[in-house]
C-alpha cells in the first residue's frame, strides 16, 4: 500500500496517476477524496489530527505529503510544524518510509541563479524559516537512523487543470484568456524555471519506488533555460492567439493590493523570487534516472489544449 496524504491537489493527483505503474495499491487521504484511479482506496481524514494521520498511514510502505495548507503566514506556523511531527511520529511506528515534496523557499537568495540539492539554506522570508524547519525535522530523524525519508523539491509549478495552485496560471493563463493582461511581480526580465506538474508526478512516483533514492534530497525534473518572465507571456500569448499585453506589479505596489487581495499580501515577502533570475537544475534526477522534462513550449501547449480551448 502506498499513501498519499493531500491526494487533492496538482502534485498529488499527478502523483496517483503515476503511481498506478508501480502498485494496484494506492490510499487517497484528504477531507474529501476522490479517486484517480479505479482501483484506488479512499479515506476521510482531518490530517492536523494526530489520531487520523496514525490511522491515515497504518499498513502503508510509502507516505507521501503532498499536502497544502492554506498560503498565509500565520496558517503555516500553526499547522506545519504539529502536521509533520504527527507524520513522522506515525512513519516510525508503523515502519513507513516517506517521501515530503517541498519547495525552494530554504535558500538563499543570494543563489537562485542554478539552484542544486546543495543550495545553501539561509531563508529570507518567514514561509521559508518554516520550509527550512520542517525539512531538517526530517532529515535529523533519517541522520539519527529513525527514520527513512527522502525530500522532493520543485520549483514553482505548472500544468494542465491547475485550478488556484499555479501562480503563473493565476497571473498570465487565465488573464491572457480572458482578454485581460497578464501580471507579474517584480520585474519581467529575469529568467523563471517553472516545474511542470505531471513530471513532478512521475519523479514523486520513481523516487519513491526506487530503494536507492531514500536518505537524500532531489529536485524535481525541470526544463533548463526558462524563460523571461516577458518571455513567458510572451510565448503563452502567442500560443492563445492573444495579444501579450501585461503589466508588472513592483514591491510597493503588491503590498499596496495585499491590503485589498489577501493572497497578495502573502507574495510581499516572495517577491525576491522575481527580482533576479531564479534557474533551477534538476540534472542529479535527470542523469540518474535518464528522464528527459518537458519542455516549456510543450507544457505551454498542453495547457492550453487542456483548459483553454473552447
Amino acid at each position: 500500500m502506498q499513501t498519499i496524504l493531500g491526494s487533492g491537489g496538482a502534485i498529488g493527483i499527478e502523483l496517483a496517476k503515476a503511481l498506478k505503474e508501480f502498485t494496484s495499491e494506492i490510499r487517497l487521504i484528504s477531507r474529501n477524496p476522490e479517486k484517480i484511479n479505479p482501483t484506488d482506496e479512499l479515506l476521510s481524514a482531518d490530517l492536523l489530527n494526530r489520531d487520523d494521520v496514525f490511522e491515515a498511514v497504518k499498513g502503508s510502505s510509502v507516505v507521501y505529503v503532498t499536502v497544502g495548507f492554506q498560503y498565509s503566514i500565520k496558517s503555516w506556523k500553526a499547522n506545519w510544524p504539529p502536521f509533520i511531527s504527527y507524520v513522522i511520529d506515525a512513519c516510525k511506528k508503523h515502519n513507513c518510509k516517506l517521501v515530503f515534496f517541498d519547495n525552494i523557499y530554504m535558500y538563499d537568495s543570494n543563489y537562485l541563479d542554478g539552484m542544486t540539492e546543495e543550495t545553501p539554506i539561509n531563508p529570507v522570508s518567514e514561509k521559508g524559516e518554516i520550509r527550512t524547519k520542517i525539512a531538517q525535522m526530517i532529515m535529523d530523524e533519517v541522520e539519527a537512523g529513525q527514520l527513512t525519508a527522502l525530500i522532493a523539491r520543485s520549483a514553482d509549478f505548472y500544468g494542465p487543470t491547475i485550478i488556484n495552485n499555479s501562480m503563473l496560471t493565476e497571473t498570465v493563463f487565465n488573464s491572457l484568456s480572458n482578454g485581460k493582461k497578464a501580471n507579474w511581480m517584480g520585474s519581467v526580465n529575469f529568467k523563471h524555471s517553472f516545474t511542470y506538474t505531471p513530471d513532478a508526478g512521475k519523479a514523486t512516483a520513481i523516487l519513491g519506488n526506487t530503494e536507492d533514492a531514500f536518505n537524500q534530497i532531489w529536485h524535481m525534473p525541470t526544463a533548463s533555460n526558462p524563460f523571461t518572465g516577458k518571455e513567458w507571456i510572451e510565448t503563452i500569448a502567442e500560443e492563445m492567439g492573444v495579444e501579450p499585453k501585461y503589466q508588472v506589479a513592483p514591491k510597493f505596489l503588491v503590498r499596496i493590493i495585499g491590503l485589498f487581495v489577501p493572497i497578495m499580501k502573502e507574495m510581499v515577502e516572495m517577491i525576491y523570487q522575481y527580482d533576479r533570475d531564479y534557474i533551477f537544475d534538476s540534472s542529479k534526477f535527470e542523469k540518474r534516472f535518464n528522464f528527459v522534462p518537458t519542455s516549456y513550449i510543450d507544457g505551454i501547449r498542453k495547457i492550453i489544449e487542456t483548459d483553454y480551448k473552447k
